[in-house]
């Protein structure tokens, strides 16, 4: 239990944000949270989750508003209006979104919530589903120092790490620059094994090599995308979402507009970014984004002249 509970209402209880919740309920905190979603209300209920019957009653009473919602129009549209978070919350609520969104609409979410009276941070996540149910994500932050320390307590419980990135919206450049990243990383790891698999290489022999070598990263080594090497990695669970490929096609769409409106010369990300909106145009869209695996085997071999 936490020495000093706070007073937390946390608007969006879905695969994220549910647990996130939770873990500040059986730390201590006194949460009350609210999804759209029946299903997620009720799933969060059954983690010791209290639900309020709307968002502005969940957060009437609180010290802090945490928000994991899909969109940046969503966090603005739950931001804003007489009935929204800001008119609902207490002054000086410290607003903390989570929510993986574009920089500018970042920025314009801290500037209403301060134009209101409150505070705010923007905080990202990584981590996935796991990280969010284990309590150990890592928080991107942009904000105040202040805030930051004044959010602490709260973060140390969902996370294991936090870092300033600095000002409005810099929380979220990280995040659209972190996930550019893991895009192409994974990208590069499916290729690479459906190119051993047609090499008569068997995954564990080239997980082997690579997981110790020079071609080690996170996309290989916790969610490896062929089943086997990596036992806990969603390729073995059919490809259950941990962190869904329309998900990362969101991520690598804000990133290709960021690459885009400054200017910036980023072949693979752009690649990477239309591949995985391709990916979330199909079949696959729900799966965890390391199938892209099998949209590469079915490019290739006989496939490969179509693709």
């Amino acid at each position: 239990m936490t020495e000093t509970p706070r007073a937390v209402g946390f608007i969006g209880l879905g695969n994220m944000g549910g647990p996130m919740a939770a873990n500040l309920v059986a730390a201590g905190h006194a949460v009350t949270g609210f999804d759209l979603s029946p299903e997620a209300n009720d799933a969060a209920r059954a983690a010791g989750v209290p639900i309020a019957g709307s968002a502005a009653e969940a957060v009437a009473s609180a010290e802090y508003v945490i928000t994991m919602l899909p969109a940046g129009r969503h966090v603005l549209g739950a931001y804003q209006g007489e009935d929204g978070l800001l008119a609902a919350a207490p002054a000086g609520t410290l607003f903390i979104d989570c929510s993986t969104i574009d920089v500018a609409d970042a920025r314009t979410a801290a500037a209403a919530a301060q134009a209101a009276g409150h505070r705010a941070i923007d905080a990202p996540v990584s981590g996935g589903v796991a990280g969010a149910s284990a309590g150990t994500l890592t928080f991107m932050v942009g904000g105040s120092e202040e805030d930051i320390e004044a959010a602490e307590p709260l973060l140390t419980v969902m996370g294991r790490k936090t870092v300033h990135c600095g000002g409005p919206g810099a929380g979220q450049a990280a995040k659209l620059c972190n996930n550019m990243i893991l895009g192409i990383s994974m990208i590069a790891v499916s290729e690479a094994f459906v190119l051993g698999e047609a090499l008569g290489l068997s995954n564990q022999a080239l997980f082997d090599v690579s997981s110790t070598a020079t071609g080690q990263c996170w996309a290989l080594t916790t969610n490896c995308p062929v089943p086997g090497p990596v036992p806990a990695s969603p390729a073995n669970r059919d490809y259950q979402a941990g962190f869904a490929a329309a998900l990362m096609a969101k991520d690598l769409g804000l990133a290709a507009d960021a690459v885009t409106s400054n200017g910036v010369q980023a072949t693979l990300g752009l690649a990477a970014a239309d591949i995985y909106r391709q990916l979330a145009d199909g079949e696959l869209a729900g799966q965890d984004f390391s199938t892209v695996i099998n949209r590469i085997r079915g490019n290739s071999g006989a496939g490969a002249a179509d693709a």
